[in-house]
């Protein structure tokens, strides 16, 4: 069946105060203004964090644990195998215990598994890295691993079943990492990977009390039923997210290797703070994805979430383009070199907010062959383009190539919404 969106969109609406005022009763608007509140809080936090063990931790062990958590966010990403996406998907269709309590059983232990793998490969790539050489590292290092895993599905699980202040309260509980450094300085390098394990645990015993008490009962058991009907939805799913994980990973990387320490220091202080105007898009994306699996009209939903996060949107961008040269400099002096760069990011947000909200469309479609062909794009435009340009503006071109990646993305939903006739 054609999605046909509606074009009586009346824009006063969502500027009107009592438009503004009736959101929080508004599921899609509830949903999409916790998840962002909550992810500002976290990249607050994460700052703030960042900045007290620079204070208290010597910056080898600072650079340490810089990698070590590097490596828990690739564990983390392919431990998730998919379910992040189902348990949005499936939840308001299949049994709740059956759907979370098999999401957390699978994922958790595919933590366990990718975290042993990690460190076997740790251990041959950096053989004189001493924190791998202590056994009791190597299963702490797997043990937050896990609580990582139980933690993020139980964020998902939250969102998935409306309870998005729930996701925020966890979210907020993590921010113990930050105090938790100061006593656990005497440690070194564990002290700041202790810090990040304990806010871990905090969220993971919130969420599954949370849940038991006021969603399901978790058993620790896997649904072969359910995993069948989810399997082709699950894998689509896990290699669209690795296909889009990968060049916002190795981006860095890639800009090392072609220009230098400092260079990369620019673009990424630069990049980490023009992306953070897309966690709008990505909110209400992700709330019109769960708004869409509970049943609620999908062509509306698109069109105010659309306008909302344009509302939103817009005057964070013209903040960071007209004053984020001063941003840059409150880090400091050296790194207003990157403006140009943050500058390019912030205005390519407009087409990236496209590509946030046409991935939950499909998802909730069923179409994630779209979403994985459409990944695979970006991630090979990208990274190519990338390379290119690096190599000839510097890190301007990582700019370039990131607008230029979303703009062929735009004429790629374009053409899509002409041929299934949502226009």
């Amino acid at each position: 069946m054609a999605w046909k969106p509606v074009m009586n969109f009346n824009l006063h609406r969502y500027l009107s105060c009592k438009a503004i005022a009736g959101m929080a009763g508004d599921g899609l608007y509830r949903t999409s203004f916790f998840m962002a509140f909550a992810n500002i809080m976290s990249a607050g936090c994460g700052f703030f964090f960042w900045i007290i063990a620079a204070r208290l931790y010597a910056l080898e062990q600072v650079g340490l644990a810089t990698a070590l958590i590097s490596s828990l966010a690739l564990v983390a990403l392919f431990s998730t195998l998919g379910f992040d996406s189902s348990i949005i998907r499936f939840l308001p269709l299949e049994d709740k215990g059956k759907v979370i309590s098999t999401s957390f059983f699978v994922t958790t232990g595919a933590s366990i598994i990718f975290g042993g793998i990690c460190i076997l490969l740790m251990m041959i790539m950096t053989p004189s890295m001493p924190f791998w050489q202590d056994p009791g590292n190597s299963l702490a290092f797997i043990l937050v691993a896990a609580l990582n895993s139980i933690a993020v599905m139980g964020g998902y699980a939250f969102v998935a079943d409306r309870k998005a202040d729930h996701y925020f309260l966890q979210n907020l509980l993590q921010a113990i990492r930050i105090p938790a450094l100061v006593p656990l300085a005497f440690l070194g390098v564990f002290g700041i990977f202790g810090a990040i394990g304990l806010g871990y645990l905090t969220a993971a015993l919130y969420s599954l009390t949370k849940i038991q008490l006021s969603i399901c009962r978790i058993r620790p058991q896997a649904d072969r039923e359910f995993i069948r009907k989810s399997l082709r939805f699950s894998s689509l799913n896990y290699l669209s997210s690795l296909l889009y994980a990968a060049p916002t990973l190795m981006m860095p990387i890639l800009v090392l290797s072609l220009l230098d320490e400092a260079e990369a220091a620019k673009y990424y202080i630069a990049f980490a703070l023009g992306t953070l105007v897309l966690i709008i898009p990505s909110s209400f994306g992700t709330s019109l994805f769960v708004e869409g699996s509970h049943g609620n009209s999908l062509k509306k939903s698109a069109f105010r979430a659309g306008g909302a996060s344009l509302m939103i949107m817009l005057p964070a961008v013209l903040v960071l383009f007209f004053y984020g040269d001063q941003l840059l400099g409150l880090l400091r002096g050296e790194y207003v070199e990157g403006f140009g760069l943050l500058k390019i990011i912030a205005l390519s947000s407009f087409p990236v907010a496209c590509y946030s909200l046409f991935i939950p469309i499909q998802n909730v479609r069923m179409r994630v062959e779209s979403i994985v062909k459409l990944n695979a794009l970006r991630c090979i435009l990208l990274l190519g383009l990338s390379y290119v340009m690096v190599n000839r503006y510097g890190i301007l071109g990582a700019g370039y190539a990131w607008m230029i990646t979303y703009m062929v993305i735009v004429i790629w939903v374009g053409w899509v919404a002409l041929k299934e006739k949502w226009i």
